[in-house]
């Protein structure tokens, strides 16, 4: 083999190859496919080899649910992410006035902060999402709601309410126990 050969073939193992394997075998799949059920879900193993990599075959795995159901370990603090809401609220916002464009970057701004506050006090498996909405005081009237599915065992939310003299605020935080 030409030297040519050799680095036409080292360059293309060095491409990143990707892929996935299925935790059903090939078997498994056609004798679904013959008898018309589906399972609803398959659980799959992704992986992505680079050349350059200590370990030439290095895998990436996706770890499955534990199913645990005997609830969470530690409750989602209500009270403490309340003051954290309190406190970034007031910090970001007390001294501004109204303005569209300023206003929309703020509430990523604030969004991010509070997850990160949320995100230090190590609360186990929970997902947070955060929601910020600020709108121009005037002589208007706003309606803001939202629903969710949840467990009520389990899952919770926070909100705040913050109001200057041009603007009104209201954060609120959902914790959804993840399985």
């Amino acid at each position: 083999m030409s030297e040519a050969a050799k680095d036409k073939g080292a360059r293309r193992a060095s491409v990143k190859k990707r892929g996935s394997v299925s935790s059903l075998g090939s078997h498994d799949v056609k004798a679904k496919e013959t008898t018309g059920k589906t399972k609803d879900s398959l659980s799959t193993v992704s992986y992505l080899d680079e050349a350059g990599h200590q370990e030439e075959n290095a895998r990436l795995v996706q770890m499955e649910n534990t199913y645990i159901m005997a609830g969470p370990s530690k409750r989602f603090p209500v009270l403490v992410v309340t003051d954290i809401l309190k406190d970034v609220l007031g910090s970001y916002l007390q001294e501004e006035k109204y303005d569209a464009e300023l206003c929309r970057q703020m509430t990523k701004t604030i969004s991010e902060v509070v997850k990160a506050r949320i995100k230090e006090l190590l609360i186990p498996r929970y997902k947070v999402v955060v929601l910020i909405s600020i709108g121009q005081l005037g002589e208007q009237s706003m309606y803001l709601g939202s629903r969710c599915l949840w467990d009520a065992a389990s899952d919770t939310f926070a909100t705040h309410a913050f109001k200057n003299s041009s603007l009104l605020a209201v954060a609120s935080v959902y914790a959804v126990y993840f399985e």
